[in-house]
């Protein structure tokens, strides 16, 4: 019964609305253009299942889902650095060296990036926030439970896996969200966010030395595990769009949805592969991960390269101290540079310039000499490490939408994956081999270098103008012409007609004028007459 009230308003509001725009039908004509038009390109944030048609708000409660994702992404970056600080301590527990303790980080990050479309698949059925919390859950779980270890194997399966996969659970759908709530300010909004993992960087590490130093690694362990419990809180954070109540003059567009959802509804794609088939997607997933090879080596290395030259200990860590405090401001700063009119459309470009920058920085800082020249080198690599950070993901967005982000981030995690669990440990060998760090600064910026002529080579060849592009402009141009000829034709028609009617109106007139003429005539000679008789006037009477 409500849904056939319901029907009954809708046919109203649909008759009243035609009713005001049969004057205009270019009017109408365009108004559901636009409609549809708009249903296409929008992507769905109430439901991951499909277009809602809702705007993305660029701000409003998108700060509190910015501030999440802020805290997401520097728990997830920073914290397998974080843990490194207790490994001397696991060393010396369980009697094993200092590799098998880098496997923790090593299977961490492999978590991390490798669980990529498991997330997806999570969040286009579930949705981000109850993903993000139930992620909080397991990261704070595997941080108390390796507490309790007794054997580096439980390390493995505690931090490694369990943490690993809370922490996944986590990043990809902050991401997301963030994606939803931000559109044109979109790249400034990137570029806060990645400016947590330097800043938790900046924070965790000295906190993992003060809570080693005064509760040992069982403690320690145990408050990091209650520190991740804000994963939970940055997850409720994540409250979806729900579409703006509707006017009660939008008749057609009512109509219009009605009648998307009468039709059958489409199977969800829990992990849409269909990505693969956009050729923008393809170049930047093989560039990031040719990128990856050799992104992560110099801050792995740098301190090492530093104690070779015959520098303290303390002195070279500041090395990284120094690298992270520039890289807080670099990422915020590209966002806003990201964002510019003139920039934005350039996006890929300017990722490739950050690209193109670092593996240069890579190949200079392969000659440092002394400790200065190590200075000088972080401080570049800290810039241009921070633009990468900061547009890698807003170029992913960009290419390929809303909609799509979900598998597509997924699906380039795991890729990179393969790439992360690679790149550190060929250059490791590398470093065995030589017994020389600047064959591994040179072998970084080679590949670094390499990923970016392959993005801005291919885009520009392959995604300067798609094909599909050119239709839809011809189209869109067609359906203009054909829009402002009916617009025309309306409007000259009543310009003809009146054009007749004030001929014919002249043309009254003159011969009213003309009568007005001779009747005026005949009374004066009439008058002549009658002066002429003596005031007689001249008819048979008196003329008899």
């Amino acid at each position: 019964m409500l849904n056939r009230i319901r029907q009954l308003f809708l046919d109203a509001d649909v008759t009243s609305q035609n009713t005001v725009l049969n004057g205009d039908p270019c009017k109408a004509l365009h108004s559901g253009l636009t409609y549809r038009h708009q249903l296409c390109i929008m992507g769905g944030v109430v439901l991951d299942d499909g277009a809602s048609g809702v705007k993305a708000p660029d701000g409003g409660w998108g700060w509190a889902v910015l501030f999440g994702c802020f805290i997401i992404t520097g728990f997830s970056y920073a914290f397998p650095k974080a843990v490194s600080v207790f490994f001397k301590e696991l060393i010396r527990e369980f009697g094993v060296g200092y590799s098998d303790t880098a496997w923790i980080s090593s299977i961490l990050l492999a978590m991390l990036y490798g669980t990529g479309p498991v997330c997806s698949v999570l969040v286009n059925r579930c949705g981000c926030r109850p993903v993000m919390m139930v992620g909080g859950l397991f990261a704070a779980s595997g941080m108390i439970l390796a507490s309790f270890a007794t054997s580096i194997i439980h390390i493995y399966l505690s931090i490694g896996v369990l943490t690993g996969l809370g922490l996944a659970l986590n990043f990809q759908p902050s991401l997301i969200m963030l994606n939803r709530y931000f559109n044109e300010k979109r790249p400034l909004a990137n570029g806060l966010a990645a400016a947590g993992s330097p800043v938790a960087l900046c924070c965790l590490s000295p906190l993992g030395q003060v809570l080693q130093y005064r509760y040992g690694w069982r403690g320690g362990f145990l408050i990091l595990g209650g520190i991740l419990l804000n994963c939970c809180a940055c997850g409720a954070l994540m409250r979806p769009l729900i579409p703006p109540k509707k006017p009660e003059n939008s008749g057609i567009k009512e109509a219009l949805e009605h009648e998307e959802k009468a039709q059958a509804k489409p199977k969800v794609k829990l992990l849409d592969f269909t990505v693969f088939k956009d050729r923008g997607f393809v170049i930047y997933t093989g560039a990031a991960s040719i990128m990856v090879l050799g992104l992560f080596v110099p801050p792995v290395f740098v301190v090492s390269y530093a104690k070779e030259l015959g520098n303290e200990d303390t002195k070279s860590a500041l090395l990284l101290t120094i690298l992270g405090f520039i890289d807080i401001f670099a990422r915020p700063t590209c966002g806003v540079i990201a964002g510019l009119k003139w920039v934005r459309p350039r996006c890929v470009y300017l990722f490739s310039f950050a690209l193109i920058f670092n593996g240069t920085t890579d190949l200079i800082g392969s000659q440092s000499k002394d400790y200065s020249s190590l200075v000088v080198f972080c401080i570049f690599f800290g810039i241009s490490y921070g633009m990468v950070g900061a547009l890698q993901f807003e170029v992913l967005m960009a290419i390929v939408g809303t909609q799509k982000f979900s598998s597509a981030i997924g699906l380039v995690l795991l890729l990179e994956a393969i790439a992360v669990l690679v790149g550190p440990p060929s250059a490791g060998r590398l470093l065995d081999y030589t017994k020389n760090y600047m064959f591994v600064f040179l072998l970084a910026g080679i590949e670094v270098t390499l990923s970016a002529v392959v993005l801005a080579t291919c885009n520009f060849l392959f995604i300067k103008k798609k094909p599909q592009e050119a239709d839809a402009a011809v189209e869109a141009g067609e359906v203009a012409g054909e829009l402002e000829q009916l617009h025309k034709n309306h409007t000259e028609e009543p310009k003809e007609h009146d054009r007749d009617a004030v001929k014919q109106k002249d043309l009254d007139d003159q011969e009213a004028k003309e009568e007005t003429e001779g009747t005026s005539q005949e009374e004066t000679v009439l008058q002549d007459r009658h002066v002429q008789n003596g005031g007689i006037s001249a008819n048979p009477e008196s003329s008899l």
